[in-house]
């Protein structure tokens, strides 16, 4: 296990070595563009005359909630028509799909290959990529500007942070990035379906599609679906080790660099070290018990005086190009970024493998997180402990020079606990129901597993999914749609809450009694705190799967 921490410690310092000087110019980019950034501001210019005089006008929270959600709703609406017009989903199935790309989430029950045509994934659910991200990051500036400001109302403008964000950030790096893809043989193609003759005699086809272009913004803006059904481990998107490597570094990159602009934002750059560092320790700590757990060996196999198991790991399910290492090394960044693509079946995992990927999402997906969400949702967290830890001390609970008081606290356990809630009445009522169960492909711990994964995912906005479980009927269709919505919606609205109530307190000077957030012990703490929310949510329900199913496994005397 020392050579697979040493390659995951390698590769993800590479990633901060980028990362970071990429999350100093996305605060310069949103705050400040010069004239560093002058052939862009040709195009920012361009989109900001398409929301007229909204574009210049200061928000205070409500203002900024009130163009999210006309945005979000106004996608909705158009993605649902389109695609009940130009494609064969059914109403249910249309009505997740939409909410599913406007979240950010990428929830795909339906087939791609099948359902969309190269042009229709090209030119929407592409744009979609672009939209859903840039309003996740918004909502972290918001956030920031509030801790930051003093005495105010503002806490931006939504229509400018979303532009500057896909103007400056992703449209750069997802040129740049589909170029590189391309390099790494990632098929780029307008061709639409190629017809070939199998082995066996029959006539097939494989459709070709852009697929280097799609998946450069999928994998920056931490959407996750793409062209195939089979995602990442489908070849013409991931066809070798080296772009595999690249897809995983993409995926990790702009949620690392987002520590550091906040930090930039906030003013305070010691409070981006601290994110930086207790994310890099869950996730260092996830990866290691993750390919552990999947290189161990199944007492079935036990007997055997040599078995394909024990030399290379856990190879069910997964593409032999990228082996368990590879294939286990991407679920957990996945699962951790809320980025949701796969390069292997998440269903074929061992009980405790899957289990991490379950906990990387019932942790709130903030070890790195969503794009802008992941660190909205850490910052939570650490006002959760500095809240807890100055009332056990006996001092002021106090971030950034603003008190955290009742109102704020509020607003913080309404947006940590929203998606634990929806996660755990949806999959109550999911295996109350017959039409629930007959979804499963197995009704057993596995079977309960499926249906706490697919709730978790959508809940917390990741989209990926064991794929054991049918989800494609009214019933899933409208109750993940339904978690996907209320999740991101009544999130947003708590944290820009908080923002604005954050924006009016006057900043008060660090004395004495200031709890100092940026010490050792602090960090450990808050690392605490983000684990004990986490497992106190889930416990008992993860009892019934993945932790049973584990032991029916591994002792064949309890099965």
């Amino acid at each position: 296990m020392s050579g697979a921490f040493a390659i995951v410690l390698i590769f993800v310092s590479m990633v901060i070595c980028v990362a970071w000087p990429l999350g100093k110019y996305i605060a310069v980019a949103l705050e400040r563009p010069n004239r560093f950034f002058a052939p862009l501001r040709y195009v920012e210019k361009a989109l900001a005359w398409s929301v007229g005089g909204f574009y210049d006008v200061e928000m205070g929270w409500t203002e900024y909630f009130a163009a999210l959600l006309s945005f979000t709703v106004v996608n909705i609406v158009a993605l649902f028509g389109f695609f009940r017009l130009y494609s064969a989903m059914g109403p249910d199935t249309a009505f997740n799909a939409a909410i599913s790309f406007v979240t950010n989430t990428n929830w795909q029950a339906y087939s791609p290959e099948r359902m969309l045509d190269v042009v229709s994934q090209t030119l929407v659910i592409t744009t979609q990529q672009f939209f859903s991200p840039a309003v996740g990051i918004a909502l972290m500036c918001a956030l920031a500007r509030g801790l930051r400001s003093s005495e105010k109302e503002s806490v931006g403008n939504f229509w400018r942070d979303i532009i500057r964000v896909i103007v400056y950030l992703f449209i750069p790096l997802a040129v740049i990035m589909a170029l590189v893809l391309v390099g790494s043989g990632v098929c780029q193609s307008f061709s639409g379906c190629y017809e070939y003759t199998t082995l066996e005699g029959l006539r097939s086809k494989v459709c070709l599609g852009t697929n280097a272009s799609q998946v450069a913004i999928k994998q920056l803006g931490g959407n996750g679906g793409g062209l195939f059904g089979a995602n990442a481990a489908h070849p013409l998107e991931n066809p070798t080790p080296l772009s595999n490597c690249i897809e995983l570094f993409a995926i990790l990159l702009v949620p690392i660099a987002l520590c550091r602009t906040f930090g930039e934002m906030v003013g305070v750059r010691s409070q981006a070290k601290l994110l930086m560092t207790v994310m890099s320790g869950l996730f260092f700590v996830g990866v290691i018990w993750a390919i552990s757990a999947e290189m161990s060996s199944l007492p079935v196999l036990s007997d055997q005086a040599v078995s394909f198991f024990e030399a290379r790991g856990n190879m069910e399910g997964k593409e032999t190009r990228f082996g368990p290492f590879w294939s286990v090394f991407w679920s957990v960044a996945t699962t951790a970024t809320a980025n949701g693509s796969v390069n292997s079946s998440l269903s074929s995992l061992l009980p405790m493998t899957s289990a991490l990927c379950l906990v990387m999402m019932q942790l709130g997906e903030v070890v790195f997180g969503g794009v802008g969400t992941g660190v909205v949702g850490a910052v939570l967290f650490l006002l959760v402990a500095v809240f807890s830890s100055g009332l056990m001390v006996g001092r002021t609970p106090e971030y950034l020079g603003k008190k955290v008081e009742e109102t704020e606290v509020k607003f913080i356990i309404v947006a940590i606990m929203l998606p634990a809630i929806l996660v755990l009445v949806c999959t109550a009522l999911a295996l109350s129901l017959v039409d629930g169960r007959a979804a499963l492909s197995t009704f057993s711990p596995h079977g309960i597993t499926e249906v706490l994964y697919a709730f978790c995912s959508s809940s917390m906005n990741n989209g990926s999914s064991f794929r054991g479980l049918n989800a494609d009927s009214p019933l899933y269709n409208v109750l993940t749609g339904s978690a996907m919505y209320l999740s991101r919606m009544i999130g947003a609205c708590a944290v820009l809450a908080l923002a604005g109530a954050f924006v009016r307190k006057k900043r008060i000077p660090e004395g004495v009694g200031t709890l100092s957030t940026v010490t050792f012990s602090f960090g450990l703490w808050f690392a605490f705190v983000i684990v004990l929310v986490g497992a106190l949510n889930f416990l008992p329900v993860f009892t019934l799967g993945p932790v049973l199913e584990h032991v029916m496994l591994f002792f064949p005397i309890y099965r």
